[in-house]
């Protein structure tokens, strides 16, 4: 009965058990239907972690997953529900719980990021409007967001989240900025520290709450999906604080295509501990009254040959010795990257950069040419 019910649900997104196309899934484990029927994502990708079952083109399959809206139909299951309370009545992210993300996952190990990510360490969306590599993708993101910002040698730029601190270096190279960024990760922060030697880089390990000064730009790539909701009028807060009226902050985030009260439950249990993405309409919301909205820029689209990309070098990384990792931490990961790309791909989730200044630009705001 359960098998049926699940090759049912699968054959009506055109996805088959047994079947010979690429997002077709072969099945080692019977035990693989009650579990998904009961634990929905979170049993999908633990049974995938642990062997029970397979696809050819996982990033296909996910595809045909999120395009066919069938999480939808797993909305009342437990991890779910749990999920949506846990988001309703506690701030998952407050200043005691900011590093659990670090440790649990971006403190994993620089010799595997570095395997997976390009010679910058870019751990976000690259632009692949002219490029064909994924190294010229991450530049060219840098290379846009400093264009946004309008770069001046001598300015002082806060870098929000800078993960391993390639985008601060960047900047400081090639505009002749100094740089401030933070970071929450331990092996992040010593990995940006060792790298920023011989330039006006300087990498804090502190939470965005703690800040103070006055910078004349703002960016923040790829943090804000850890902020969380019951505190983004603060972060908003922060930002505006350390800003002059006629300074410039660019937000790079992941969007969700409507305001979510809960996360994936495979996602948030073992990649992004209580992460969850902002909509439009919040992002609107707590900047408005704080900010002037002067530019909303969309390459989501891009992040499916970001995420293909990095699973390559992940997979080649581990088979030339790069790094280690156990086949279950190995299968984790490919899940985690494929089935990320496959829900950009069905524009199911967004990257989005918006940049806002306090006062607004005189005489208005005009994009770069990229």
């Amino acid at each position: 009965m359960f098998e049926s019910v699940v090759a049912n649900l699968l054959h009506s997104i055109d996805i088959d058990i047994d079947g010979n196309r690429p997002w077709d899934i072969s099945v080692h484990n019977n035990r693989l239907f009650p579990r998904v029927l009961r634990d929905a994502n979170l049993g999908l990708g633990e049974a995938y972690m642990e062997g029970w079952w397979d696809c050819p083109s996982l990033d296909q399959f996910f595809y045909h997953v999120c395009g066919g809206d069938i999480e939808r139909r797993f909305r009342f299951s437990l991890p779910v529900l749990f999920g949506k309370l846990a988001y309703a009545l506690f701030n998952l992210q407050s200043r005691s719980r900011a590093g659990i993300v670090a440790v649990k996952h971006y403190d994993f190990g620089n010799d595997m990021f570095a395997a997976m990510l390009d010679p910058y360490m870019q751990y976000s969306c690259g632009f692949w409007q002219h490029a064909a590599t994924l190294e010229e993708a991450q530049i060219a993101k840098m290379e846009m967001i400093c264009r946004k910002l309008d770069l001046r040698p001598g300015m002082r730029v806060l870098d929000i989240g800078c993960g391993w601190g390639g985008l601060g270096r960047y900047m400081a190279r090639n505009y002749g900025v100094r740089v401030t960024g933070v970071t929450v990760s331990r092996e992040q922060a010593a990995y940006a520290r060792e790298h920023n030697k011989g330039l006006e880089v300087e990498c804090l390990l502190e939470d965005y709450r703690s800040l103070t000064g006055t910078f004349d730009r703002v960016v923040s790539v790829g943090m804000f999906e850890h902020v969380g909701h019951k505190n983004y009028a603060r972060f908003m807060d922060v930002v505006r604080n350390l800003l002059p009226p006629d300074g410039l902050f660019l937000l790079h985030t992941i969007g969700a295509n409507k305001t979510m009260h809960g996360v994936d439950p495979w996602i948030g249990k073992y990649i992004f501990t209580n992460g969850i993405l902002p909509s439009m309409a919040q992002i609107g919301e707590v900047a408005a009254g704080r900010f002037i909205m002067e530019d909303w820029h969309s390459f989501g689209a891009d992040y499916d040959k970001t995420l293909m990309a990095w699973e390559r070098n992940f997979v080649d990384g581990r088979a030339r010795g790069a790094f280690t990792c156990s086949e279950k931490v190995s299968r984790m990961f490919r899940y985690y990257l494929l089935s990320c790309a496959g829900a950009f791909r069905a524009r199911d989730l967004q990257v989005w950069q918006v940049v806002l200044c306090p006062a607004g630009r005189v005489g208005g705001y005009s994009r770069p040419q990229v």
